[in-house]
């Protein structure tokens, strides 16, 4: 390996690095173009699962109305958009004076993911004026202004229970249609130029993907219990999967509401990463715990003056062969959630205050036990991916940070050494812990190396060069791949006036078949 590198610093290398180097003089960020189109939109496995991530709801429940729920989440959703469009949402701040860059905010609303042979695209749309709905196997189409007035929470949730209320059946292959968004990508853009390229398809289709978003009216009750984790595990596959054919996989975002109002998000990866929209969410659910709140029958506040528009069904027309590929979506899609493995730790027995006190970074602490754990389950160590949020440069992503060093197998091994006195193991829980804190510092800083050796791989893919070196290091699989999740951006509620609310979490599939995917908070 030390020979590869050698080699490749001082032959290849350089050539390649000088082309980087004129690329950086003309992009706005020599990384970004190229991770959205390589790691994300040239993929052709589905999206379910191996892409889309998911977010819960926070723990208290302030109504089981479905559609009250459904609608305030809405009508916060829609402030949120409108923040965005007049540029007057609060930034995120590192310690309320460094601002982060705000670009990836821009497909939020309005956008989606449309399926091509080679390399999908991303379409977003300056505006839109309603959302799709799905419930019990149809589509809808809900207005959401009248006479360019947004409509009040009150209106929305009627509106929505006219949907509830509806009686009509799916058409043939309406109820399963979602899971061609779940097959392989060339397949549903094949199936789409195909089977959706005129007439109601066509029409129908479009409702869809120029929505402002797509909402999901679940129809099973979801819910959390501390003393039955398994409560919450269903919750988590609700999202992250649904049912395989539920979930409009290719909008920017699905919102789960379920029969007993609790709500849950579902996020299509490549316009952002997962703080974007854990921002959004804590946005949302503070809005609605400090302003919209619910009538003591759990209805949204207010009276219904006139009547908004109906919700209007989307009507399908599908050929029998489309029919037949809706069938085989779905069982790939019931084949790709049987292979996941879905477990939700509720931990509360300390939390980051006690950490502290141990003189480590929380991070870095669940670091360490996340690399303790996968030893004693495999028993031996490997490639680790943790990410590391780029926005203090512009149209910043992530860059990787990997906490399998030096300091970490040392203590690790000395964990279940019964020869080691605690305070030596504690001495060396604090150095890994340290090294870890390092590296991701320098990761935030564009000191990390994962980014720059990719887009150096991308040149030697364009300009026909073959690199051991670069085979090598970008050819293992990351077995353990980890994130997690920040709290506390929007700065609507007050963690300590409202300790309960508290996400319950989210996550994401693993990228390896025999790797593990981790998201803390």
């Amino acid at each position: 390996m030390k020979q590869m590198t050698y080699e490749f610093q001082n032959g290849v290398g350089k050539k390649l690095q000088l082309y980087l180097w004129l690329k950086s003089w003309w992009s706005s960020n020599y990384v970004t173009d190229w991770w959205e189109d390589y790691v994300y939109l040239s993929g052709r496995a589905p999206l379910l699962v191996y892409s889309n991530c998911y977010g819960l709801d926070y723990m208290p429940l302030p109504t089981t109305n479905q559609v009250a729920r459904a609608a305030n989440f809405i009508y916060a959703a829609l402030t949120f958009r409108k923040l965005l469009n007049t540029q007057t949402l609060k930034p995120v701040t590192i310690q309320n004076f460094i601002p982060l860059c705000a670009w990836q905010y821009e497909r939020m609303f309005n956008t989606t993911r449309v399926p091509d042979v080679e390399k999908d695209r991303v379409v977003h749309l300056s505006d839109s004026q309603h959302i799709a709905v799905y419930h019990r196997g149809r589509y809808y189409k809900v207005m959401l202004y009248n006479n360019r007035r947004l409509l009040k929470p009150v209106e929305l949730q009627w509106q929505l229970q006219q949907i509830l209320d509806d009686t009509s059946v799916p058409a043939p292959g309406e109820h399963h249609l979602a899971a061609l968004t779940a097959n392989h990508r060339t397949v549903w853009a094949n199936a789409r130029t195909t089977y959706f390229n005129k007439g109601l398809n066509k029409a129908s289709l479009k409702a869809i993907e120029d929505a402002a978003f797509f909402l999901v009216l679940y129809d099973e009750e979801l819910d959390f219990d501390a003393n039955d984790p398994s409560k919450l595990n269903k919750f988590s596959q609700a999202v992250l999967h649904g049912k395989g054919y539920n979930l409009w996989l290719d909008k920017s975002f699905n919102i789960v509401v379920s029969k007993n109002g609790r709500l849950g998000c579902n996020c299509e990866h490549s316009w952002c990463d997962s703080p974007i929209m854990s921002h959004f969410w804590e946005f949302c659910i503070g809005m609605e715990v400090t302003q919209l709140k619910y009538t003591e029958d759990g209805n949204t506040v207010g009276e219904l003056e006139d009547l908004p528009p109906v919700p209007s069904r989307l009507k399908w027309d599908l050929h029998p062969e489309c029919l037949d590929l809706v069938r085989s979506s779905t069982l790939i899609a019931s084949d790709i959630i049987a292979e996941v493995d879905l477990q939700v730790l509720y931990h509360s027995d300390y939390g980051k205050n006690f950490i502290k006190k141990c003189k480590v970074s929380p991070d870095a602490f669940v670091q360490m036990v996340l690399q303790l754990a996968y030893y004693r389950d495999a028993g031996c160590f490997n490639l680790t991916y943790e990410a590391a949020m780029m926005r203090l440069f512009r149209e910043g992503r992530t860059e990787t940070v990997r906490p399998v060093t030096m300091e970490s197998c040392d203590f690790v091994l000395s964990v279940d050494n019964p020869d080691l006195p605690a305070k030596e193991k504690l001495a060396l829980l604090q150095r890994a812990c340290q090294k870890h804190q390092e590296s991701y510092i320098n990761a935030m800083c564009g000191k990390g190396v994962d980014r720059h050796i990719f887009c150096l791989y991308v040149l030697s893919k364009h300009l026909d060069v073959k690199s051991p070196f670069l085979k090598e290091v970008l050819g293992e699989p990351w077995r353990l791949s980890t994130s997690q999740t920040p709290h506390n951006q929007a700065g609507i509620l007050d963690t300590k006036k409202f300790p309960e609310y508290v996400c319950l979490g989210g996550g994401f599939g693993p990228v390896a078949n025999d790797g593990y995917g981790v998201s803390y908070e």
